[in-house]
């Protein structure tokens, strides 16, 4: 059942997935706020997450009802649906190591868009989640807003949504099932 760790086990999940995919060409990802430029010194990929928003498409989805063996009906909201958005910059000080980087992870994104089973992490781990992995461009001035947010200089970047991401509800409340109902018509009144 994932709580409120899962947007960390989403991030968890994206960086050990990408750092995989970029070991054959020598490069780390890491979770970066990108406050911090790294040092070009190591050769790296950082996964930022910039925004977090509510998946539109599943909104208005019904109450989740589970019958416990005592007869009680147990009724919650249903999970919120989440959409996470990542900025990935790669770090290493020469263009054209740059451009690979991006290459590399562009190509294993497109080949492996759902990541679900054993790769996913932390209170994912074990569930039945998927979670779907699309390229989300930015305009440029959209992109530009985000690095004059953060107060660094503009870098090649691209950025993915993450999506859907469910956050299940602590609260939920206990009802009697109906057992009896009855229906009664009423007649008009006559003047």
């Amino acid at each position: 059942m994932p709580d409120f760790q899962v947007i960390a086990a989403v991030s968890e999940t994206l960086r050990d997935f990408l750092d995989a995919a970029l070991t054959p060409i020598s490069v780390d990802a890491q979770l970066n706020d990108l406050t911090t430029i790294p040092p070009t010194t190591q050769t790296l990929l950082t996964v930022f997450l910039f925004e977090i928003g509510e998946d539109p498409s599943a909104r208005n989805r019904p109450r989740v009802r589970d019958v416990e063996l005592t007869g009680e009906v147990k009724l919650a909201k249903p999970p919120l649906a989440l959409v996470l958005r990542y900025l990935l910059t790669p770090f290493s000080g020469d263009r054209l190591t740059d451009h690979k980087i991006l290459g590399r992870v562009v190509q294993t994104l497109y080949e492996d868009s759902i990541l679900s089973g054993p790769t996913l992490k932390g209170v994912l781990a074990g569930t039945n989640q998927a979670l779907k992995i699309t390229m989300a461009p930015l305009s440029l001035e959209e992109r530009s807003r985000v690095w004059y947010a953060i107060q660094k200089p503009y870098r090649l970047s691209v950025s993915y949504e993450v999506r859907v991401v469910n956050l299940d509800p602590e609260q939920a409340s206990r009802v009697q099932p109906v057992r009896q109902r009855t229906a009664d018509f009423a007649t008009p009144e006559t003047p």
